[in-house]
């Protein structure tokens, strides 16, 4: 379905947020964007480049794939 990488995306970097025990605000320094464009991601209403995605994946230390992976 559409957007649903999107959503699966943001879904994951929320995750990831959390499991660091990071704000919004702190996790979007953390990438260097602003916090309004982390929550847009964070909900899969903003669309990333797969050059985003995989600079922002090296910033946290994650696998790119683990980021566009659906949870079980």
């Amino acid at each position: 379905m559409e957007g649903d990488l999107q959503r699966t995306v943001g879904r994951n970097l929320r995750a990831y947020r959390l499991g660091r025990g990071l704000s919004q605000e702190a996790f979007a320094v953390l990438v260097g964007v602003h916090r309004t464009y982390m929550g847009g991601l964070e909900r899969g209403e903003r669309n990333l480049t797969l050059r985003s995605l995989e600079r922002m994946a090296e910033l946290i230390a994650v696998d790119p794939l683990d980021l566009m992976r659906a949870s079980e």
